[in-house]
């Protein structure tokens, strides 16, 4: 296990602070119930800055592949992850609600004890669509079958209950 990032998320603004690092997905545990299987690692880099208000944020970049469930078929889903994004640090509960009133305004509680792979895991899994599929060309609940002429057709997705129906039949 390698060591966590925790930073003073103000004071690594102040000083134009900048980390980056890989966090193997074995580490997110908020994020196993997701994946597929826990391979492979994310990739981060995030740097303390003042936006063109002044106000004080952490630009964030993470890169990546992960494995998830296809939604259709539940086999394994290769992902890309390519995220940027700029978070406003918001000094109080106050600020940070009225950042939450403006939706073109990511913001977060500015804290002493920021855990970076928190922050990389939330990111992530906020970034997730609810039900990522398959391309209908590569999913394997579309069955391909051959049209006689050595292309083959695609066929409409098995009814979800059709191998019970032939359970029934059988018994």
């Amino acid at each position: 296990m390698s060591d966590r990032l925790v930073i003073d998320s103000l004071d690594f603004v102040r000083n134009a602070g900048s980390r980056h690092g890989k966090i193997p997905l074995v580490e997110l545990v908020r994020l196993h119930d997701l994946l597929f299987d826990q391979e492979g690692e994310l990739i981060y880099q995030i740097s303390g800055q003042f936006d063109k208000n002044k106000r004080p944020g952490l630009y964030v970049e993470i890169t990546g592949k992960i494995h998830l469930h296809c939604q259709r078929c539940l086999d394994k889903l290769v992902h890309h992850i390519d995220l940027q994004t700029f978070l406003i640090l918001a000094k109080n509960e106050t600020e940070l609600n009225l950042a939450d009133e403006d939706d073109t305004i990511d913001a977060i509680l500015a804290v002493p004890d920021l855990d970076i792979f928190n922050l990389i895991e939330d990111e992530v899994i906020l970034s997730l669509s609810i039900a990522l599929c398959h391309a209908d060309d590569e999913c394997s609940m579309f069955k391909l079958k051959s049209n006689g002429n050595g292309s083959a057709d695609k066929t409409q997705p098995a009814h979800p209950f059709a191998a019970l129906a032939a359970l029934k039949k059988t018994n």
